[in-house]
């Protein structure tokens, strides 16, 4: 019979007792002061590894549009940013405590004030949701940052970047199930609406979005790779609108002269940055 001394077995029982409180750390939900603390940390990685779109003015209305949104989404008092990314990749995505990232090329296929919105909604459903802690709580949060740096622009094509992360890991952190994304949508179509702008930008986009990838389906694969869109979500956004009162609905802002000097002037921005080749 094997006998353990009682120096070895108190150090064992340490082991199962710290390996037994990460996973309940990591099983129990994040407060919001958790939820902050992640978003800042990734967001500071992130920034610091992606190109910015540097504008004061850009800067300020997506951050005035965002939070008129996601003022009347949250009751937790969430200090919110919103960041336009300089890339031409399509897409978008968002940390936990309410970190938003928009790609300059996404907005680029933006026509309309409620489009915008509907994109930001979207987003900002998706912290609300806590979407974006139950992934990250998946996975290794020193690598988050770089992580959407990989999800956003074409830096994981770099072998640099590959040292650093693999395009696996970094998809696996983005990949929303189509579940959140639906209810991303729902609760996103909510907050517009409340903001006085008309819901009906979002399936429009989504429609944009869906045709652009039939013609160039390459030109999407960032977004449905993060973003999986298909005709059964502009479907169930189409239904969602039908219930709703249709003489609201035509008094909601779809457009704006504000939204339309914050375009000219994003469609005047310099040329990109160089790309990382794939």
């Amino acid at each position: 019979m094997r006998v353990i001394s009682r120096k070895r077995y108190r150090r064992d029982a340490a082991r199962v007792s710290l390996v037994a409180t990460l996973a309940a750390a990591i099983a129990c939900p994040a407060s919001t002061n958790q939820e902050v603390a992640m978003g800042q940390q990734a967001a500071a990685q992130a920034t610091h590894q992606l190109p910015m779109v540097q504008d004061p003015e850009i800067d300020r209305y997506i951050n005035v549009l965002g939070d008129s949104l996601a003022s009347v989404s949250d009751t937790r008092d969430l200090e919110w940013h919103f960041y336009v990314v300089n890339s031409p990749e399509i897409n978008a995505f968002a940390l936990p405590g309410g970190f938003v990232f928009v790609n300059r090329g996404l907005i680029e296929r933006v026509d309309s004030l409620d489009e915008l919105a509907g994109v930001l909604g979207h987003e900002i459903g998706h912290v609300t949701q806590r979407h974006t802690v139950k992934m990250q709580q998946k996975g290794q949060a020193t690598e988050i940052g770089i992580a959407l740096a990989c999800v956003l622009t074409r830096a994981c094509g770099s072998a640099a970047a590959g040292e650093a992360i693999s395009i696996g890991a970094g998809a696996t952190f983005a990949k929303f199930s189509r579940d959140a994304e639906r209810e991303a949508d729902s609760v996103g179509m909510i907050y517009v609406t409340r903001a006085g702008i008309d819901p009906r930008g979002m399936t429009s986009m989504f429609e944009k979005l869906l045709a652009e990838r039939k013609r160039s389906p390459e030109k999407l694969e960032a977004w449905f790779t993060t973003h999986p869109i298909e005709e059964d979500r502009i479907a169930f956004s189409l239904d969602a609108i039908a219930k709703m009162d249709h003489r609201q609905l035509e008094l909601l802002t779809r457009d704006s002269p504000n939204f339309r000097k914050f375009k000219k002037r994003f469609d005047a921005l310099p040329p990109y940055p160089p790309q990382p080749s794939n």
